[in-house]
C-alpha cells in the first residue's frame, strides 16, 4: 500500500511536471505578444511618447481628458452611431432572411450560400469591390439611371453628410452573414414538434416568429447586440481601405492608428486604445450581468 501511494504521487509530479514543461512556451508568448504590449499600453497612454524617442514625458490624465474635450478626438464616437444604426438594419436582415430559409423552401442551400458568402472575403477585396460600386458613373450610379433615379446620383464617397451612410451600408453587406449564420443555427435548433403542434392550432408563419422563434432566441440577439456595440466602436478595415478616414469618415481606430504613426502622437493613441479596451471591457460586463440577471 505505501508502495502505491509513492507510485501514484510520482505520478503525479511526473503529470504535473508535462504539463508546466507544454505550458511554458505557450504562457511566454501569451505573455510577450498579448499581455506585455496592454500594459506597455497603459504606460504610455499617460505620456506623451512620439513612438521612436527614449524621452518620456508625464502628463498624467492630459490625453484622457482631450479624448473627451476636445470636439476633433471627439467627433470618432458620432462617426460609431452611423455603424451602430447600421448594425440593426443587418441583424434585422438577417434575422428576417434566417427566418425564411429555416422554412421548406426550394433552392434554400443556395440562397444560404449567397448571404454568407460577402462574410468569407478578404475586408482588402470588399473595400476594392465597394470603391468601383460608390465611384461617379459606377455600379451604383448606372443601377439608379437604369431605374429613372438618375437625378439623385451624388458623390457617394464624397459628399460628407452620406459618406457614413455609403460606407456603414457597405459594412452591413459584408457582416450580415456572419449573423445570418447565427441566427439560423439557434433557430435550427428549435425542436420541429413545437412547429408542428403550432401548425395543428392553426398558427401561420408570423405567430410561429413571434411566440417560438423570438423567445427561443433571445439570448443570441442579446449576444448579437453586445457585438454590435464592440463592432460599431471598432470599425476599420472598410472605411480605412476606402477613405482613409477622409471626408469625415475617420472611425476611433483609424483616429488611433493616425495619431500613433501617422502624426507621431503614440501617447494619446495608446489613450484612445485604452478607452476602446475599457469599452469593450464595459460592454461584455453589461452582457454578464444581463444574462445573470435573466437566469
Amino acid at each position: 500500500m505505501k508502495y502505491l501511494k509513492i507510485s501514484n504521487w510520482g505520478y503525479s509530479a511526473q503529470r504535473i511536471f508535462i504539463i508546466c514543461a507544454f505550458s511554458i512556451i505557450p504562457l511566454a508568448l501569451l505573455f510577450t505578444f498579448a499581455y506585455l504590449p496592454v500594459i506597455n499600453m497603459f504606460k504610455y497612454s499617460f505620456t506623451d511618447w512620439n513612438g521612436y524617442s527614449k524621452r518620456f514625458d508625464y502628463v498624467g490624465f492630459e490625453n484622457y481628458t482631450r479624448i473627451f474635450s476636445d470636439p476633433e478626438y471627439f467627433k470618432v464616437f458620432i462617426v460609431s452611431l452611423y455603424y451602430f444604426v447600421a448594425t440593426f438594419v443587418q441583424m434585422g436582415l438577417a434575422l428576417y432572411f434566417a427566418t425564411i430559409l429555416s422554412f421548406k423552401i426550394r433552392g434554400k442551400n443556395f440562397f444560404k450560400g449567397i448571404l454568407f458568402f460577402p462574410y468569407l472575403l478578404n475586408g482588402v477585396a470588399i473595400g476594392f469591390i465597394f470603391l468601383f460600386f460608390f465611384k461617379p458613373d459606377g455600379t451604383l450610379d448606372t443601377l439608379m439611371q437604369a431605374i429613372g433615379l438618375g437625378q439623385y446620383t451624388q458623390l457617394w464617397l464624397g459628399n460628407p453628410d452620406i459618406i457614413n451612410v455609403s460606407l456603414a451600408g457597405a459594412s452591413v453587406w459584408r457582416y450580415m452573414g456572419f449573423n445570418f449564420i447565427i441566427f439560423l443555427g439557434a433557430i435550427s435548433s428549435i425542436q420541429k414538434d413545437v412547429y408542428e403542434a403550432s401548425d395543428i392550432d392553426g398558427a401561420n408563419r408570423w405567430q410561429q416568429f413571434r411566440h417560438i422563434i423570438l423567445p427561443s432566441i433571445t439570448r443570441i440577439l442579446q449576444l448579437n447586440l453586445i457585438l454590435a456595440i464592440s463592432g460599431a466602436i471598432s470599425a476599420f478595415d472598410i472605411p480605412y481601405i476606402m477613405t482613409d478616414g477622409s471626408n469625415g469618415s475617420e472611425t476611433f481606430v483609424i483616429q488611433t492608428v493616425h495619431l500613433a504613426f501617422k502624426y507621431g502622437k503614440l501617447g494619446l493613441a495608446s489613450a484612445m486604445a485604452v478607452v476602446l479596451l475599457f469599452i469593450v471591457i464595459l460592454v461584455t460586463l453589461v452582457q454578464r450581468v444581463t444574462m445573470k440577471g435573466e437566469e
